[in-house]
């Protein structure tokens, strides 16, 4: 499993990836995260999935965007581009996978701007290779390990929030997740993205780095407990006297 956040604002794009990695009780790190930029924009993709069909596809995915004869302009273009290798992947592997006790499986979030896309966009791309595009109404998608890090970002996050309030958001989420979880932990990738700027800002936060934040945010629920209004629950406590 994986935690992989995409998320679509007035200002711009949010992505954040876990990096643990989960076989049998072994546990690794890999990135989870691509980002390709070039004159023609700029995208992120990341994936939940098969480690073995998520590395497949994206080789053939790179393949495709070294071949200078073809040029993406707008965003759906190259998310096509990345279904059909994921389709061509489904047909060499899906029957032994089949065999061997695997699902085809493979869930990617896709996020960028290209020269002719009027702002970013971000698509939900299935193991199928049919995607649906993100709009303001639903501006965030959680692909991988979704339960324990959702209710915040259903409270908190929409289209008109800033990027900074995302990302302490988002944060909160996959911290949410990681410890309610074992098979989704740091280091934690991260990709901002700012309308028309046509270029990814990365960075990587390791535990420790974020260690401080993660404790402010326990004592801060605790607090927010204990200052939640106790009349209302006399009327079943009041039953033992």
């Amino acid at each position: 499993m994986t935690y992989c956040l995409g998320v679509k604002l007035k200002d711009g794009l949010v992505a954040i990836a876990d990096t643990r990695i989960t076989s049998g009780t072994d546990t690794t790190t890999a990135k989870k995260l691509f980002v390709h930029e070039s004159g023609h924009g700029s995208l992120f993709l990341m994936t939940s999935g098969l480690r073995s069909v998520r590395d497949k596809a994206i080789t053939y995915f790179k393949e495709v965007l070294k071949d200078e004869s073809v040029i993406y302009t707008q965003l759906y273009e190259a998310v096509n581009a990345f279904g059909n290798q994921l389709r061509r992947v489904a047909e060499e592997d899906r029957k032994a996978l089949y065999a061997a006790g695997f699902a085809f499986n493979l869930h990617t979030i896709v996020g960028g701007q290209l020269k002719n896309d009027t702002e970013p966009k971000l698509f939900l791309l299935y193991p199928e290779g049919n995607w649906i595009e993100l709009t303001q109404t639903t501006p965030f998608m959680i692909i991988g390990n979704s339960g324990y890090g959702k209710p915040i970002l259903n409270r908190t996050v929409k289209y008109e929030s800033t990027l900074e309030e995302v990302l302490k958001a988002g944060f909160l989420s996959f911290d949410s997740t990681r410890v309610s979880a074992n098979d989704v932990d740091f280091p934690l990738d991260v990709v901002i993205y700012y309308n028309n700027t046509f270029k990814m800002i990365e960075h990587r936060f390791e535990k420790k780095d974020m260690e401080i934040i993660s404790s402010t945010w326990d004592n801060e629920l605790k607090k927010a407990l204990d200052s939640v209004p106790e009349d209302w629950m006399n009327v079943v406590f009041d039953q033992k006297k």
